[in-house]
This record gives C-alpha cells, structure tokens and sequence, in this order.
C-alpha cells in the first residue's frame, strides 16, 4: 500500500487513511483502543459511521476520480498503555463493510 491521504476531510465526516495498492482505493477507518474488554473496536464503526464514511468517500472520489476499486477496511489498535505501549496488537481488516 502507499498513503494517498490521510485525515481527508469534508463537511460530512473524515477519513482517516487513503491508501492504494495495484487494485484498490482504501479508505480506512482506524481505531484505537486500550482493550476489547467492553467491545472489539470494529463495533464502534457502526452503521452511521459506515455512511458517512461513504458520503466522505464519494465526496473524495468526485474531486479525485480513481480507475481503482473503492473498498473500506478498519484497523484495530490495541494499546494497553496508550501510546506508551511498546507492542500494540493491530489487525487490519479488509473490505470490513457489509
């Protein structure tokens, strides 16, 4: 992957990453969590957020058009001692909206 964007925002939302590979356009929600004790982070990119992650995206792709494929991935940090922690977990999942 290489990083197209990141933090890209409009008036309906942002976008966290924007990133490609030789076949897709990736706009990726990140989450940071310290543990999944309460929920997995990818719970907390609920329906809402999916749509206006969409919105975002469409908004993105009218001013910069793409031949790539369009998908949406999550990736999970886990960091027991925030940003001090020495080994997150991270888990990137792809194409992670139904």
């Amino acid at each position: 992957y290489s990083i197209v964007a990141a933090g890209y925002q409009c008036r309906f939302g942002e976008i966290d990453l924007i990133a490609k590979n030789f076949r897709h356009l990736v706009f990726v929600e990140v989450k940071l969590r310290r543990s999944d004790s309460f929920a997995q982070a990818r719970e907390y990119v609920d329906r809402r957020k999916q749509d206006k992650l969409r919105v975002t995206a469409s908004i993105y792709l009218s001013k910069f058009p793409s031949a790539l494929q369009p998908r949406f991935d999550v990736i999970e940090i886990y960091a027991p001692e925030g940003i001090q922690t020495i080994k997150p977990v991270i888990n990137h999942l792809e194409d992670a909206f139904e």
